[in-house]
């Protein structure tokens, strides 16, 4: 089975291979060590000489800030006027699609545009109102954004404009007391704080800080938008009951108190009209699930009502008999807004909050929306592109009269079912919009309100993902507490607390994951070489004096000690005596000191008990530290492997043999 050979220096790790290729060498000392034979040179653990701190942090900050490589096409460029185009193709997207663009597309993205275009006005008027801001201003929105999104944005999908979540928190932050007392003020600000959402999230894209938006989880966003559209579609009964007085808090009780407080305000006429729309824009929404061809059915309702709505509201004097109108809607574009940015020390702090807030869950929404639709054309979005152009378009709306602005869904999904190609479906909804100011907005002053809370009743319904919510109760229950926390937090406490609470919740787990890593115990599959956890492979073998476990994140100060109590209680728990403890370290990405004491003083213990601890595959970094801690001299290089078979093999045929540790 083996030959005994004469001592001999073996500068590298001692590789022990299954019996028929193992060569055995004896050294004077005792110490057992091996020789691989001629067809298994290379298979050792590579202990080549640490790299240098410069080297280590280069390399770290490169997978940390630019996971994908996103420079590497242009370094390859032959020239430098290819590596400056593709440099500027990068950074401003539209010179990459732009130079390819023929008639084609263009008759798709000119439908398309068109489509969302009779989405947008509606919308626009709605959600400004939600966000007690005056109507025009939702218009505006739609104007000025879109282009700026067609230059910067890198999705073929995404629609730009406002959305419900969003403005209902802006109102929320700045209070009732500053929208009824000094609504010029209020505007000022709202300007201003959609200028400091436009510098946040520009800052997270160019400095390439997307990981901030993975905080916001799928779980997260599920509650927050749900518990988001609940309290939006009670906000939307003062509309449909023609109430006067309503209160501007947004949580569940409050508002269904003051429906009941103001039942004497209750309006028939209005009602009744509000219970029509809303019909009305719910048959759409069935026509297009059940016919999905049928779309433009749905998205063309918010107009017809909007159409139906004024034309009626003008015939019948709709005003004279308790329906609500929007009001006077001047024509013109967007004025300059850049003077009207208010930094006053007074009100920073408020700012801050909405614009930073805000920001980050419009960020965190276009994103995954943007990403949601590229994957069913199987394409890709760079979400730190997504966030410069988000910011920048913010920016930019900021001076000319515009507030927030991302990518809703009922937006982007109307874009991509109408057969949107490329961004140029943005620039032909900003064309419609520059229209509408210039030419129609005077026509939508008869708008009834009743119409624009059945648009938004209607548009929220589809926002409550029930089946979703069931999906994570089946799958994961932490991630149904996520996300319930979301959902009860946003409908009865308020938006922003509802959100801290959720991600509070998600941080915990993240925390519990980091703190109680998993780890498992290794058996044998029968007749082969593979080693699987026993506990999910039930049939694999257990090797009576081995202990094999296999640890599943890095150890570092925060789960050392439990990495420590758990290793001894899996030898305390082993029936038969342990002689070997095997660790596989496959899938520990990083240690640190506290972590390497810990390791050392697991083997400070094992080695009083007789037992040898054998360390298996450290991946480099975490080698790189064994080595400059000096833990594999302490160890011994023969107890480190490069696979489990070669540690089994080696402990069974050499170790037992091995010299004592001093």
């Amino acid at each position: 089975l083996a030959r005994i050979t004469k001592p001999k220096q073996n500068t590298n790790a001692n590789i022990f291979l299954p019996l028929p290729l193992l060569v055995v060498c004896v050294t004077m000392e005792g110490t057992i060590t091996s020789s691989p034979s001629p067809s298994q040179k290379g298979r050792g653990v590579n202990f080549s000489a640490p790299r240098s701190f410069g080297t280590k942090l280069r390399a770290k900050c490169k997978e940390t800030f630019f996971p994908d490589d996103p420079f590497k096409p242009i370094t390859q460029e032959p020239n430098g006027l290819m590596k400056t185009k593709k440099l500027l193709e990068y950074f401003v997207p539209i010179f990459e699609w732009l130079p390819k663009y023929d008639m084609q597309k263009l008759k798709y993205d000119v439908l398309a545009g068109i489509t969302i275009t009779s989405l947008a006005v509606p919308q626009g008027i709605s959600y400004a109102k939600l966000a007690s801001l005056p109507p025009i201003i939702g218009l505006y929105s739609s104007f000025v954004p879109p282009f700026v999104y067609a230059v910067f944005g890198s999705s073929n999908n995404l629609a730009v404009g406002t959305v419900a979540a969003c403005s209902l928190l802006l109102a929320e932050t700045f209070g009732e007391e500053m929208i009824k007392n000094d609504p010029e003020l209020y505007l000022h600000l709202i300007f201003t704080a959609t200028f400091i959402t436009g510098l946040f999230q520009f800052a997270l894209g160019f400095l390439r800080l997307g990981i901030l938006v993975d905080f916001l989880s799928h779980s997260t966003i599920t509650g927050f938008m749900g518990g988001t559209a609940i309290i939006i579609l009670l906000q939307q009964l003062k509309g449909v009951f023609g109430l006067e007085h309503f209160t501007h808090k947004t949580d569940v009780v409050s508002v269904l108190h003051s429906i009941l407080d103001n039942r004497s305000e209750w309006k028939w006429q209005s009602t009744l009209a509000g219970v029509c729309f809303l019909v009305f824009l719910q048959s759409t929404r069935y026509i297009k699930q059940r016919y999905p061809k049928l779309f433009w059915v749905s998205a063309m309702g918010p107009m017809v009502v909007v159409v139906v709505g004024c034309v009626v509201a003008y015939l019948v004097k709709g005003t004279a008999h308790g329906i609500q109108t929007v009001g006077p809607l001047k024509k013109g574009l967007n004025p300059p807004s850049l003077q009207l940015l208010n930094f006053d020390s007074k009100y920073l702090g408020l700012v801050f909050k909405a614009g930073i807030i805000t920001g980050l869950i419009a960020m965190a929404e276009g994103i995954a929306i943007g990403r949601s639709f590229a994957v069913m054309k199987n394409e890709q979005t760079d979400g730190n592109k997504e966030m410069i152009a988000f910011g920048l378009m913010n920016v930019v709306g900021s001076f000319t009269s515009c507030y927030l602005t991302t990518g809703p869904f009922s937006k982007t999904a109307v874009n991509y079912n109408a057969g949107t190609k490329t961004p140029m479906s943005n620039v032909v909804m900003g064309i419609c919009m520059m229209l509408v100011l210039l030419f129609l907005a005077p026509l939508f002053s008869y708008t009834p309100l009743v119409g624009l809370s059945a648009i938004i009743m209607s548009a929220m319904l589809g926002l409550i993902n029930y089946e979703e919510m069931y999906h994570l109760y089946k799958v994961d229950k932490f991630d149904f507490v996520v996300c319930m926390s979301a959902f009860f937090g946003v409908s009865f406490i308020s938006m922003d607390y509802g959100l801290i609470i959720s991600v509070g919740f998600s941080i915990v787990r993240a925390l519990l994951y980091i703190a109680r890593p998993s780890t498992c115990k290794l058996g044998r599959i029968p007749n082969s070489v593979m080693f699987r956890d026993i506990e999910q492979y039930p049939a694999s073998e257990e090797m009576l004096g081995y202990v094999i476990l296999q640890l599943g994140s890095p150890i570092f100060f925060a789960n050392s000690t439990y990495v420590r109590e758990r290793i001894l209680r899996w030898i305390r728990d082993e029936p038969e005596a342990v002689e070997f403890l095997l660790l596989d370290l496959s899938g520990v990405s990083t240690v640190d000191v506290t972590g390497m004491e810990t390791l050392l003083e697991v083997h400070r213990i094992l080695g009083s008990r007789g037992i040898k601890m054998v360390i298996i595959n450290p991946r480099f970094e975490v080698l790189e530290k064994m080595m400059l801690a000096h833990f594999v001299e302490r160890i011994g290089k023969e107890y480190v492997f490069l696979s489990i078979d070669d540690a089994v093999q080696a402990c069974r045929f050499n170790l037992s043999t091995a010299k004592p540790e001093p």
